[in-house]
């Protein structure tokens, strides 16, 4: 069984509108709200309500078919967006288990503060959130804002299904060690995915990686990149004129060949910069929403390492 240990490598104003602000149809919250409360005790199985998809993913993984898991954030919807009905509210404080990450979704956090469910998860506590992550390489800049994207480094996202696995058998005693050990199979899986991200970009460290918006500061932390992201962490954020030119300035300077865009978000401001630049674009998933169903978190990350692969200036590869 593998350690519950995560290893390390480290030493330790507006944007273009895609979509409309998210509000669940009443029909589909009725839905949700209905299977969330009715599922589990259906089969005998713990309900789990996960606030997006990385965490539905880890009470998926860790709980099996021991739980029926549901996510408050519909399929290719936009996470941060995310608005709650009564209905949802109260499915919050009916489910077994709440998996959530605090700070990540204003209307979550309401909910969770309203209804103060019993056996809640609260991801932030394991994933070590940290004020501006990015690569060793990387200047030092002052942050205020707690960066929520831990997901992205797979060893965090590790650490917390072993958290879920903890509160899932306090809840149901009688399968603690099965969800030990799924957690440890999913802790497994995850190390891999690293082990492939260290040695697909070991050519790239100190590559710099410009993105839409900074969604990838752990990994670049984790893989030594340079994040530079041309909006800052709040994805509805227009970069100002002042910012595009320090991007500009970055990419010339840096050699830069590809501008990342990222799903759920308009692509325009990128790929307008990009074109203006002469340099080519390529799409990066933040893994916020899913939006393929038959793709999960590990073909997803996958994708994303094929990515980077593709459009990173790597100095080793020279």
């Amino acid at each position: 069984m593998t350690s519950r240990r995560t290893p390390s490598r480290r030493t330790p104003s507006r944007r273009t509108p895609v979509r409309p602000r998210l509000v669940v149809a009443a029909a589909l919250v009725a839905a949700t709200a209905g299977a969330c409360s009715t599922a589990g005790a259906a089969d005998d199985t713990v309900d789990v309500l996960a606030s997006f998809y990385p965490l539905q993913y880890v009470a998926e993984q860790v709980g099996g078919d021991l739980v029926t898991v549901e996510n408050l954030t519909p399929p290719a919807a936009e996470p941060h967006d995310l608005e709650l009905s009564p209905a949802q509210v109260r499915a919050l404080g009916e489910a077994d288990v709440v998996v959530h990450l605090s700070g990540m979704q204003p209307a979550t956090d309401e909910a969770v503060a309203a209804r103060a469910p019993e056996h809640l998860v609260d991801s932030a506590d394991a994933a070590g959130l940290e004020r501006g992550p990015n690569g060793a390489g990387a200047p030092s800049r002052a942050s205020d804002a707690l960066d929520p994207h831990f997901w992205l480094d797979p060893t965090r996202l590790a650490a917390v299904g072993h958290q879920v696995a903890d509160e899932l058998a306090v809840v149901d005693p009688d399968h603690a060690a099965e969800y030990a050990a799924n957690a440890a199979a999913l802790e497994e899986s995850l190390v891999a995915l690293d082990e492939e991200y260290a040695s697909g970009l070991a050519a790239c460290r100190g590559a710099t990686l410009v993105v839409s918006h900074e969604a990838f500061g752990y990994l670049a932390e984790r893989y030594d990149l340079v994040q530079v992201g041309i909006s800052g962490l709040d994805p509805e954020a227009e970069p100002s004129p002042a910012r595009l030119r320090e991007v500009r300035a970055v990419v010339e300077d840096q050699g830069v060949e590809t501008l990342f865009f990222e799903v759920l978000v308009s692509p325009k401001v990128t790929q307008t910069l990009a074109a203006d630049l002469g340099v080519g674009t390529d799409r990066l998933d933040p893994v916020e929403g899913r939006t393929d169903p038959d793709a999960d978190y590990l073909d997803v990350m996958r994708a994303n390492l094929a990515a980077l692969r593709g459009g990173l200036v790597c100095p080793g590869d020279a």
